[in-house]
């Protein structure tokens, strides 16, 4: 049965979505849960949800993502929302400096649905940039601040962006291809924009930054500083921004080839926020604490970290301790000291490097509630240190950018690490199909499919993309392969894409093969993923070399101009021929499966 406790968290958890139907669909929900039928076949999953957890969402009660934070922001105004380097930013503060940002982006003529590009690591001014462009009626492209040259202008002219926000760190990176894009309007920030220090501090701290800012000419670029005083000027227009509207543009390869932009409407990220909020139920019987703490280290460009830290965490009104640089382990560990670590989403490769720090070691974590694990498997042995050091398992879910992103996650409320990703959340449906799209039997491996509210409406401007992706029946044809247990929980087995997985990051092997095809020592070239302990998998290329004079330092240094970090072959092995199909075709799972790999 249903706690009185559980009963009053989930109305206010479900409040928001949707006021009048919250009591007449509670009790619906209640009687179907403690009413299981044994004999459910399709759903089965149903039958293995906490009581407390509704099989279905109630109707989204906001029409946009940003009248949501924008709501977080009004209630929780005093309040903080966003800490970095020992500073803090309350929510009024996000209020007041996304609105100047949406007045300052309108006052440019953009037309409602035009694309913002941001690129930042995780300062207090990307969160807010994110609010103010989807206040001003904007679309949100998401940019890796670290990205080659190549790699931004595909993006930029691929989402027709005309507006950019950027940290002067990587302006040159824009400055070698803005004349190809779109972009007529760009913001360049700093890192201590919104810090507030002052004296010898932000002295320190801006002259140490900008030793690692290289010479850039924007002619015609703003400041942030001066877009937010402009923007005070002016008066935000409201725009009517319906569900369907797009809100953001996430980037990935999709199934295969080069980055495509998942298109997330306002009500897929809305309805996978009350997702997984639905989902956070029993494990805050007693309510949202009112310190609640997210430790953000996932880059906010990523999906992961977007939906779950900044959107959830506003709207649950929690704090989130912004990681600029999670790499960096000590720093890490230094900001997070003393802090409340409710909500710890991250990585296998993040879990494994903290816990071999001494520091991480002497924390205190009687106040945490949750690690969160995604982006790549979390190893046994990594989830079993976690646990003896925090008290806490690592739950394990599931999602790709194409489901906003979560659609599985383990139950919260069971402190056990189980190697699947779980149980589909609420108003998700998974089917495991063969390559003809039927069901296959329960146990057997077929590709998981996906189905809810929070999947994509489609890859933006690809239509041939996205029908190979959908079926008929409205399912997403992930490209992992997995089977689905008797009680519901799914496990993943292998991938039927040839996507690489580096630390939670896509890596497209067509992507690799295309750049480093044009060395032209190269004659032809292979690229796959091997397992590596630190990352979970690493590029392999295979080579045929044109020229016998070629090494396996020259076409890394080759990559360097042309790929990011994370995609750069770590593994080179060369060879006199490539396997290939009877129609020329390389087969790549036999390079992947061959000894030497």
């Amino acid at each position: 049965m249903v706690s009185a406790c559980n009963y009053i968290f989930l109305l206010d958890v479900l409040m928001p979505y949707g006021q009048i139907y919250v009591r007449e669909f509670w009790e619906d929900a209640v009687s179907k849960n403690n009413n299981n039928t044994a004999g459910q076949t399709h759903n089965v999953w149903l039958n293995s949800y906490h009581p407390s957890v509704p099989h279905q969402l109630p109707p989204l009660a906001f029409g946009s993502v940003g009248d949501l934070l924008l709501d977080a922001c009004q209630k929780n105004a005093a309040k903080p929302a966003f800490s970095l380097m020992g500073k803090t930013i309350s929510y009024a503060q996000v209020d007041k400096a996304s609105e100047q940002i949406g007045a300052y982006l309108q006052s440019k003529g953009l037309a409602r649905g035009a694309r913002v590009a941001l690129m930042m690591p995780n300062i207090m001014q990307y969160p807010v940039a994110i609010l103010g462009v989807l206040r001003a009626g904007y679309t949100v492209v998401n940019v890796n601040p670290l990205y080659t040259p190549r790699e931004l202008e595909h993006q930029l002219k691929d989402s027709g962006a005309q507006a950019i926000i950027i940290i002067e760190n990587f302006a040159n990176t824009l400055e070698a291809v803005i004349e190809k894009t779109d972009v007529k309007h760009v913001i360049v920030t700093a890192i201590g924009d919104m810090l507030g220090l002052k004296g010898h501090i932000v002295n320190f701290v801006v002259r140490r930054v900008k030793k690692m800012v290289p010479a850039y000419n924007l002619p015609g670029k703003v400041s942030f500083k001066t877009m937010l005083a402009e923007g005070a000027s002016k008066s935000l227009q409201q725009v009517a921004v319906q569900p369907s509207d797009v809100a953001f543009l996430q980037y990935t390869g999709g199934t295969t080839g080069v980055s495509k932009g998942a298109t997330l409407t306002h009500s897929n990220i809305l309805s996978n926020i009350a997702q997984n909020r639905a989902w956070l139920v029993p494990v805050m019987p007693n309510g949202i604490p009112d310190d609640m703490t997210i430790i953000c280290a996932l880059p906010l460009y990523h999906i992961f970290a977007l939906t779950v830290c900044m959107m959830m965490g506003m709207d649950l009104g929690a704090n989130n301790i912004l990681i600029p640089n999670p790499r960096d382990i000590p720093a890490f560990v230094k900001d997070i000291t003393g802090k409340k670590l409710h909500l710890f989403p991250g990585l296998n490769t993040l879990f494994n490097a903290l816990l071999n720090n001494e520091n991480f070691n002497k924390l205190d974590f009687s106040s945490m509630l949750l690690t969160l694990g995604g982006g790549m498997a979390v190893q046994s042995g990594v989830a079993e240190r976690w646990q003896k050091l925090t008290g806490h398992a690592i739950h394990e879910g599931y999602g790709l950018s194409e489901t906003s992103p979560v659609a599985s996650a383990n139950r919260f409320d069971l402190q056990v690490y189980t190697g699947n990703v779980g149980l589909p959340l609420p108003s998700t449906e998974f089917a495991i199909r063969d390559d003809d799209n039927r069901d296959m039997p329960r146990g057997e491996v077929g590709e998981i499919c996906i189905r809810g509210p929070q999947v994509m409406v489609g890859y933006w401007n690809r239509p041939d993309e996205t029908a190979k992706v959908m079926s008929a029946d409205g399912y997403f044809k992930s490209g992992d392969l997995g089977f689905m247990d008797e009680n519901g929980y799914t496990k993943i087995v292998d991938r039927k894409k040839d996507m690489i997985l580096v630390s939670g990051f896509n890596v497209y092997p067509n992507e690799i093969e295309d750049v480093i095809s044009k060395h032209p020592g190269v004659l032809e070239c292979a690229a796959v993923g091997v397992p590596d302990e630190h990352s979970g998998e690493a590029v392999k290329l295979f080579v045929v070399k044109r020229d016998e004079n070629l090494t396996a330092d020259s076409i890394k240094d080759f990559c360097k101009d042309q790929l990011t970090n994370y995609k750069r072959p770590k593994h080179i092995e060369f060879r006199k021929e490539l396997p290939k199909t009877n129609v020329g075709k390389i087969l790549r799972r036999e390079l992947r499966d061959s000894k030497s790999a």
